[in-house]
């Protein structure tokens, strides 16, 4: 006879977020965390983080941090950064750093990138890198690249390169693409790509497209980021159809898009419809 599983409001959850359903977990993980299943609360965090809900994460969150519980320091400071509380959010991912949390300083470097502190954001990433962040690496090589320092850009995408971590590979192709050295770039790309990095797809189409000039095989790489659920994908392709005047096309994509949380394409729906963003 089977047994019915210990949490089933969680193991519902999980399989929603599996599916690609977050916004329907949350409300079976609120359920779940409320009747006290053990797995509950993080994997409520998975779905709150997923699916953007940003304010009801931070409401939530910031009482079981300010109670102690820095596991979820990292995750507050990501949604406290998504609705615009800086300060706070800064707050809440040093205190994941501190605790031993060394991925959150990838969302820190970010954060401080956004404020126009790069040197610290590189700072905070040049020290996870060395710490055996997984993520740090290419992050540090994005940093060093929109600081302009493109040497700086090159030691660290050299040093960390490592095809077990396919994201730094595609660092090393966007610098050998900012140094033009584009054959090189292509290669790499496509190497990304083949090893399963976050945006490889993203980012060879934007390549082909402003390096190469090839419209139909950026299309193409913009189309299997859609088939790979790259992160951005809905949003990028919206914008290349758009860019390319094919405004009707691109609004399904722009819609998806601003559906998940996304506020750039929220504000190019806007424009599209003659509309000012910045009005109430």
């Amino acid at each position: 006879m089977t047994s019915l599983p210990v949490e089933p409001l969680a193991a519902e959850g999980a399989a929603l977020l599996e599916a690609g359903r977050p916004l329907e977990a949350v409300d079976v993980l609120r359920q779940a965390v409320a009747s006290g299943e053990p797995s509950a609360p993080d994997l409520l965090v998975r779905a709150y983080l997923d699916s953007g809900s940003w304010h009801a994460a931070a409401e939530w969150l910031a009482p079981l941090v300010a109670q102690g519980h820095v596991r979820f320091a990292g995750p507050l400071g990501v949604a406290l950064s998504e609705i615009g509380d800086r300060e706070r959010a800064e707050d809440a991912l040093r205190l994941a750093i501190h605790s031993g949390e060394v991925a959150a300083a990838n969302d820190l470097g970010i954060l401080l990138r956004d404020e126009g502190r790069l040197a610290e954001g590189i700072l905070v990433l040049a020290r996870a890198a060395e710490e055996g962040d997984p993520l740090a690496p290419a992050n540090l090589v994005a940093l060093h690249l929109e600081a302009g320092d493109l040497p700086a850009a090159a030691d660290a995408a050299e040093q960390y390169l490592d095809p077990a971590r396919p994201d730094t590979v595609l660092a090393l192709a966007e610098v050998r693409s900012a140094q033009a050295e584009l054959d090189e770039a292509e290669v790499l790309f496509r190497e990304a790509g083949e090893l399963g990095a976050l945006r490889a797809h993203t980012a060879f189409g934007q390549f082909l497209l402003t390096q190469r000039g090839d419209v139909l095989g950026a299309q193409a790489e913009f189309a299997e980021a859609r088939r790979h659920s790259e992160p951005g994908w809905a949003y990028t392709m919206g914008r290349f159809l758009l860019d390319v005047g094919r405004p009707d096309d691109a609004r399904e994509f722009l819609q998806v898009a601003a559906d998940t949380g996304d506020r750039v394409a929220a504000d190019t729906l806007a424009e599209l419809d003659g509309l000012d963003p910045a009005d109430d």
